[in-house]
Order: structure tokens, then sequence, then C-alpha cells
């Protein structure tokens, strides 16, 4: 079954592109349909085609593509699926992008650069996207770049059910890597029901994913700390925050983070850190060489299912995060 149908209502169908197959198959089978067929190949020269091989008029159409390396290209094939399905009539499109490509370029932090985020919400709404969905967000402030409906989902429900049936709550302590983290990590804290602490960092502008830790801020001597991220890149901030909290007494660190962008040389710096285990979810594909013993991959797609369902039957998302949204 590739499509679920409301009599003389709605129709509920799935698109995938080619950048993590596995997560949109997982996905549909969660929600109970098939994958729409659709060809999509390169030209020689390096431009994208697609075409869906079933009639999409009419449909309530979800664009699932995750923004992995090489992100620009999987970015302008989920700009393109867009396209084509405007102009194939379907009626409503939401694009699911679990992670947010530039979502890091969400302001100016000097003259002269630009907000690449915003542009991203602006293509997509060109090419004919009617709603957005993505999970943890680098900031909450995307949401408005964008003139429709934005669904931001969280992890944090996935990550805790994960870590509750291992720690000892009475003896850990939530950290958050930098003080933009907080408001995050506040929300694990209090869910939880743990002490919460942060670590003091500066950036050097002038060199990118260069990260020097100032100072621990917190209760976490003696005690177990779960760092809280939304992305881990090249792992400067966590391998360094893990650092930091050791040599302030620590007695075990782990990380917990949504997106698993792993640029090098993520994989080694974590391989050969002092963290005790590294906890992410799906949204993102891992290649074999990026996967390693400490490493702890969660799934994603029922949450990312259930979203699609309650938007699908005009229910609420908000409802699967107790009042997050």
């Amino acid at each position: 079954m590739t499509s679920i149908k409301q009599p003389g209502e709605k129709e509920l169908m799935l698109f995938s592109g080619r950048a993590h197959p596995g997560l949109a198959e997982e996905v549909a089978s969660n929600i109970g349909v098939s994958l729409t067929p659709t060809k999509l190949h390169d030209f020689a020269n390096g431009e994208i085609y697609a075409r869906y091989l079933e009639s999409v008029r009419g449909c309530d159409a979800f664009v699932i593509q995750s923004h992995t390396a090489p992100i620009n290209q999987w970015i302008m094939e989920q700009l393109i699926m867009v396209d084509a399905l405007k102009r194939a009539s379907a009626k409503r499109i939401t694009v699911v992008m679990p992670f947010f490509g530039y979502a890091r370029q969400d302001k100016k932090g000097r003259g002269r650069e630009p907000i690449t985020a915003r542009l991203m919400a602006d293509m997509f709404k060109t090419a004919g996207a009617d709603r957005l969905m993505s999970i943890d967000l680098h900031t909450s402030q995307i949401q408005g770049f964008f003139d429709g409906p934005v669904d931001h989902l969280f992890a944090m429900p996935v990550l805790e059910r994960y870590l509750k049936d291992k720690l000892d709550l009475a003896n850990t302590t939530i950290v958050s890597p930098d003080t933009g983290r907080v408001r995050l990590n506040e929300r694990w804290a209090d869910t939880l029901g743990t002490p919460l602490a942060f670590i003091h960092k500066r950036r050097d502008l002038d060199v990118a994913n260069q990260v020097k830790v100032s100072e621990v801020v917190g209760k976490v001597r003696g005690r177990t700390c779960v760092i809280v991220d939304d992305m881990i890149d090249t792992a400067g901030t966590i391998c360094k925050a893990a650092d930091a909290l050791y040599e302030q007494g620590a007695t075990d660190v782990i990380v917990a983070a949504t997106h698993a962008v792993f640029s090098d040389p993520a994989v080694d710096r974590l391989k050969n850190s002092r963290i005790s285990e590294v906890i992410v979810t799906n949204t993102l594909p891992l290649r074999e060489d990026q996967r390693f013993d400490k490493l702890t991959v969660l799934s994603i797609a029922p949450l990312i299912a259930r979203a699609i369902t309650e938007v699908f039957s005009d229910g609420s998302v908000t409802s699967l995060f107790e009042g997050d949204s």
C-alpha cells in the first residue's frame, strides 16, 4: 500500500530522496504505507532528475530527506522533488528534514555574513513547500524564517527513555556544553529531576570549529555527567567539555546528541576520548567507518511517523511532547 486514503477527503503519500533511504523506509513502515515509487538520477554533469511514477494529484505529500554529506546535493534534490510535486498538483507538501542543513548560520555574527538558515527556508517556500518538519533545530528562531507552519520535533523523549534505564538519577548531573544550550538542558534536568551544570566556552571567530573551554559551573564532582547537545560535528566541543568535567572530579561522562554529523576527525576524537558512551539518533546516516564501540544509535523513525500521522489527521503535534512545541 503506497498511500492512506480518507474517503472523499485526503490521501497521504510519502516520498524519499536518496540521502538516507533506511530512515525513510523505517518511517514508512511505522506509518503503514510504502514509499511512493520515484525515479531519481544524476545527469553526467551532476544535475538531478526527479519524476514520480504514480499520480500525486490532490495528495497530502510528505517529502523526507536527511541533509547529510554531500549536503548541497541532497538539499537540491529535495528542492527538486518539492517542485515536481507542486507541478504535479499535490494538494499540500510537507518537507521533512530530520536535520536542517545550514541551521548554524541563523544570524549575523559579524558584518557581511549571510543568514543561510533563512535562505534555506525561502528556497523551500519558493519550491512549493507548505509546511516544514524538523528535529532539534539548532535555534528555535529558525521556525520564524519560514512563512508557514513549522513542526519542531524533539528527540529528548527518545534519548531520555534510554538513559533512564541505565542511570542512577540521584547521582547524575545534566551538563550543557555551552551557554546557548542551557534552556534545552534545563528541560532535561527538570524532566529527570537532576542538577544542571554548564560549561563556559569561548570560540575563535576566525577559525572554524575551534573551541576553548573556560570553566565548569555547577555540581559535577563525584557524579555521572550527561552532556546534552543538538549535534556532534567535529566533536571538539564535546571532547574538551568531557576533559573539563573530569578535571572537576566527575566520575563518568556520557554524551547524548540528536544529530551525528561526525565530520572528520570526530570519530577518532570520540574513540580516543574519556567519554564512556556516545548516544545519538539516526537523523543522519552513518557509514560503517563512523561506527565505534562506544556509540549507541537510537531510532527516531517512530517519532517522525507519529508526527506525520498527526499532521495528516489534523491532530496535535505538540501533544507528542507533553506541552513542548
